[in-house]
């Protein structure tokens, strides 16, 4: 996935992550913090890449990144958002200079890159240091960017008519709705099925 792509999902995902209200911190966040932070770290996976648009700024990070794990290696796993978090809280009590809804729009940030790699036919992988890669194949470089910004704008435009005001669990919640709302599409989908 490209630099823009991985920007225009981070900027969907924290819209998403305010909007559903994922943690108290992030209900309440103020916009220029959670948006900021989001694409402060959204790039950040790929400084394992020299070619990529960080790699080149940060060469001398970049290459010995590379060297040591590797393209979508260590980076884009779970592993290295959990170090990033212990590593953040280790150095930055909770009172420090990074305000908490900032704190938690990073590490969306983090975690809408590796989300947006998923689509590619490479994946990446989760479980890292254990080789096994997860992806959803919908992106393929070989044929230009123009599905990935379609792809990204559309998670943009569901991320902006996520109702701000829903409530995120429970029977009436947000969740409870989307999974009632694929369960009837999957019995309409067999029912047609069977019926023909």
């Amino acid at each position: 996935m490209t630099a823009e792509g991985h920007l225009i999902v981070a900027i969907a995902g924290a819209i998403f992550a305010k909007r559903a209200a994922l943690t108290p911190e992030l209900a309440h966040a103020d916009w220029w913090h959670l948006i900021s932070a989001a694409l402060l770290t959204c790039l950040l996976p790929d400084i394992d890449h020299p070619k990529s648009f960080l790699g080149q700024r940060l060469r001398w990070i970049s290459h010995p990144v590379a060297r040591i794990v590797g393209h979508r290696g260590f980076t884009h796993s779970l592993l290295a958002v959990c170090g990033g978090i212990m590593l953040l809280q280790l150095h930055f009590p909770e009172n420090a200079w990074i305000p908490p809804d900032a704190f938690q729009g990073m590490v969306v940030g983090y975690l809408s890159h590796i989300a947006a790699d998923m689509l590619t036919p490479a994946g990446v992988p989760l479980l890292w240091p254990c080789r096994w890669r997860f992806c959803l194949p919908l992106l393929n470089s070989q044929k230009g960017n123009q599905l990935e910004r379609v792809l990204s704008l559309s998670l943009m435009i569901l991320a902006l008519w996520f109702p701000a005001d829903a409530p995120p669990f429970g029977a009436d919640g947000w969740s409870a709705h989307l999974v009632n709302l694929a369960q009837s599409g999957f019995q309409r989908l067999f029912s047609k099925s069977t019926a023909q």
